[in-house]
């Protein structure tokens, strides 16, 4: 059936259609024009359409860095979980996901990647690829990483869990360690995101890193370090290299404590929108009621997750609609800005632009509504509503 979106505020690439209307046609978007025409030759029977009430109605949220929702963590790595916090999120505003792995042993990273090979190949999935983040990190930067877990990169073990298949989109790892950089070549030549993350690295391994194949930095400002004194000197941190090398992207976790309002306006402009984008970073007791942290060192407080000594943040309770709130509210940034590093900038990152990450004819219908206080009033995801989300 044909659906048709009318009267509402749609953020295309060229700017805002008041009063507009997007057509739908199964999967994908085949129009967006001023007012409402119905189709020739289209009865109303044949059309399902939808008054928007004045609504925004944008792309919905693309997430590359969340490790679970709903009650369950990716690295419980059955299809049950995944399933679970996927539909939890996508309830909040994500249309598209990178499931993510915190540092975790080899057999749990193969299952993890073989129940994402299988549910990426179903018809229409959100799961556009999977994001390891670990274990190649700097113990000194761990934050709520798994200790036990933490190595420097192997060689035998990242080209085994890369034959397994070619779910694997993006992985992390901290470019000082012994091995980090051929590390990002190995990735870098097959096409796979290599991301700067809990990290000591000043600019010049910042830059050796980014020379090798490093082009993206991990939940900016958060497990890096910033300029810092050792005895009576000044030393650049991993913060201010990042900023100077301008073909790094970044991402925020933008629920306002990760990185505080001031500096999400900084990022927004230094960094810009072409090379900032949002994630939840979110744990799997986001998005749900349940008590279930995965990770028992871990506590909810101040509306974040912490290590229980609050030694350091571990991770986020945020979804998508509540990053778009805090950007906008909170941090003054304009809402086609904040729409697009959390829809376009990061299809751009992982190459999928081409099918997702604006409103445009021919793309997949990725769209949410929004009421005029941010609040959400509808998900679509490949042409079909998520349940419970139409409340226009």
């Amino acid at each position: 059936m044909l659906t048709l979106i009318t009267n509402g505020s749609i953020l295309t690439p060229t700017g805002w259609l008041d009063g507009a209307t997007i057509k739908i046609d199964g999967s994908r978007i085949i129009g967006i024009e001023n007012g409402t025409t119905l189709p020739a030759n289209t009865s109303l029977a044949e059309i399902d359409i939808i008054d928007a009430q004045g609504a925004y109605i944008i792309p919905g949220g693309i997430d590359l860095h969340l490790h679970g929702g709903g009650g369950h963590d990716f690295l419980e790595c059955s299809e049950e979980a995944f399933r679970a916090a996927i539909a939890a999120h996508m309830h909040h505003g994500t249309t598209a996901l990178y499931p993510t792995l915190a540092a975790a042993s080899r057999e749990m990273m193969a299952e993890a990647i073989r129940t994402t090979k299988k549910l990426m190949a179903e018809e229409n999935s959100p799961i556009m690829g999977l994001h390891i983040e670990g274990p190649y990190l700097n113990l000194k930067m761990a934050g709520g990483q798994i200790p036990e877990y933490i190595k420097n990169p192997d060689v035998e073990e990242y080209t085994s869990l890369l034959a397994i298949g070619d779910c694997i989109k993006r992985w992390d790892a901290s470019p000082e360690l012994p091995g980090a950089i051929e590390f990002g070549q190995c990735l870098a030549s097959k096409g796979i995101v290599a991301s700067i993350a809990h990290t000591t690295a000043g600019y010049d391994e910042v830059k050796a890193a980014y020379e090798a194949g490093y082009s993206h930095a991990t939940h900016f400002y958060n497990a890096m370090t910033g300029v810092h004194k050792r005895r009576e000197f000044k030393h650049e941190g991993t913060i201010e290299s990042i900023y100077l090398l301008d073909g790094i992207t970044v991402e925020l976790v933008a629920d306002g404590i990760h990185v505080p309002p001031a500096i999400l306006r900084m990022v927004h402009k230094f960094k810009g929108v072409e090379r900032t984008c949002l994630v939840t970073d979110a744990m799997a007791c986001s998005a749900s009621d349940s008590n279930n942290l995965f990770d028992k060192r871990v506590i909810i407080e101040d509306g974040v997750c912490k290590l229980s000594d609050r030694s350091a943040l571990a991770g986020s309770i945020a979804t998508m609609d509540r990053l778009w709130r805090t950007m906008v509210q909170q941090a003054g940034i304009p809402l086609e800005d904040v729409v697009r590093m959390s829809s376009e900038t990061p299809a751009r990152i992982m190459g999928i632009y081409d099918r997702k990450g604006s409103l445009e004819s021919g793309k997949d219908a990725d769209i949410v509504l929004l009421d005029k206080d941010l609040n959400l009033r509808g998900v679509m995801a490949c042409g079909e509503w998520v349940e419970g989300t139409l409340k226009v």
